[in-house]
């Protein structure tokens, strides 16, 4: 089976978000759309392997978040003979995304269709509900389903012949000598699930990892390892904060500073790249409400 990576040229910047796309022989498999304000340059990839939108049978979403499944609705209006997959927790926003795009829309104001264009919503009739642990086959290909929480409560992985699609719980990692990191964005981020996903993932037999964000790489002990250094690092670094007394705006500050330079160390084009993938404040914010929870559980 071969997996094409389609770069998605998110805010005109490549190397950002990715969509992963094989053939079944029963079309095309699309894992992730990307955004509504991506779509042409979904097309454009497609058109460069051949393809085209129409091709497309099977969409295949980690997770309903807008830089993944923005675009989803629109691919099924246009194709109707296409199906999309999804995490049960994630199906009723898909079929009604009206509350997603106020939430949304709260954060990112005038912004919110610049960068994530529109998202339409999905007939749940379309829509092929997922628990994890399912066995689907896609024309010729098996495709096993595994639910993979901890940055989403709704996420979940592919694995397909030698290949895994990670969405986000494989981290971000934008460049073969950058350690991969968690991307931890508001609102439900889980270290604890997070982990225990991470030693499912780790035990799969595959070759290779696809991560949104961004590529392709090998599936090796280091990339799980670095993760999880990384992970753990990143929250600390925000306990660390709260506990000296710090408002969130120094924990940003201090914490994005941190980031920027040890990903300069490591490649200096990656400090720009990042923040367009992952902004550091968003991380933040989901790290202290990560904090919060656990405190009021009293396991902080």
């Amino acid at each position: 089976m071969t997996v094409h990576t389609l770069d998605l040229n998110f805010q005109n910047t490549s190397g950002v978000i990715a969509s992963s796309m094989f053939d079944t022989g029963d079309g095309l498999a699309v894992v992730d759309t990307g955004p509504g304000s991506t779509l042409g340059a979904l097309e454009t990839g497609l058109a460069r392997l051949g393809a085209s939108l129409a091709d497309v049978r099977h969409v295949l979403l980690t997770h309903i978040h807008f830089d993944h499944a923005g675009a989803a609705g629109t691919v099924l209006d246009r194709v109707p003979q296409a199906r999309a997959y999804v995490h049960e927790r994630g199906a009723a926003h898909l079929s009604r995304p009206e509350r997603l795009l106020a939430s949304a829309t709260q954060i990112y104001g005038e912004h919110m269709d610049t960068l994530w264009g529109p998202m339409q919503p999905i007939d749940p009739g379309r829509l092929t509900v997922l628990k994890g642990g399912e066995a689907l086959t896609m024309g010729h290909v098996p495709v096993q389903v595994h639910y993979t929480p901890g940055h989403a409560v709704h996420h979940v992985s592919y694995h397909a012949g030698d290949a895994l699609f990670l969405g986000d719980v494989g981290g971000i990692r934008l460049d073969v000598a950058q350690t991969p990191r968690a991307p931890t964005p508001p609102p439900d981020i889980n270290l604890e699930a997070w982990r225990d996903s991470l030693s499912v993932l780790e035990t799969l037999d595959a070759r290779t990892l696809h991560l949104a964000h961004f590529g392709t790489y090998p599936n090796t002990p280091a990339h799980w390892a670095g993760l999880r250094a990384t992970m753990t690092a990143d929250a600390e670094r925000v306990r660390a904060g709260l506990t000296a007394g710090l408002d969130p705006q120094a924990i940003t500050t201090a914490f994005t500073e941190d980031l920027m330079h040890e990903l300069k160390m490591e490649d200096p084009t990656l400090p720009a790249r990042y923040d367009f993938a992952c902004p550091p404040w968003m991380s933040v914010q989901g790290l202290l409400r990560y904090w919060a929870r656990q405190a009021a559980r009293g396991t902080a």
